[in-house]
């Protein structure tokens, strides 16, 4: 089984989540999705698996949401996509793929269902 988890180790749901894979047995590639982001596609494909609109998904208490403009209701999905893709730090986190399913895992127990 290969398992994906975008993760941000300052975050402590993240860090939950991939502890939480780990005492499952589960090997994960980690993903440090600040440092390498989702690619448009990725991030399309993780939001059809997860049946999530992008703002869905967005951070919107972050400061980047208003700053970059992600706020703007007039944005279609692509734009949204593209945005988050520029600023990762807008994507709620962590997102695990696996068995070709994605969780969010917030709690990270929602990861479980899954594997």
């Amino acid at each position: 089984m290969s398992v994906k988890i975008y993760h941000n180790p300052r975050c402590s749901k993240s860090r939950q989540t991939l502890q939480l894979l780990v005492e499952n047995g589960v090997q994960a590639e980690v993903v440090e999705y600040l440092k390498t982001p989702p690619t448009i596609e990725e991030l399309d494909t993780i939001l059809t698996l997860l049946d999530m609109q992008p703002r869905e998904l967005m951070r919107k208490n972050e400061a980047e949401y208003k700053a970059t403009g992600m706020n703007a209701p007039d944005l279609d999905r692509d734009a949204l996509i593209a945005g988050m893709v520029n600023a990762p730090k807008l994507i709620e986190r962590p997102i695990v793929l696996a068995n070709g399913k994605a969780a969010v895992g917030r709690p990270p127990e929602n990861v479980l269902a899954i594997l």
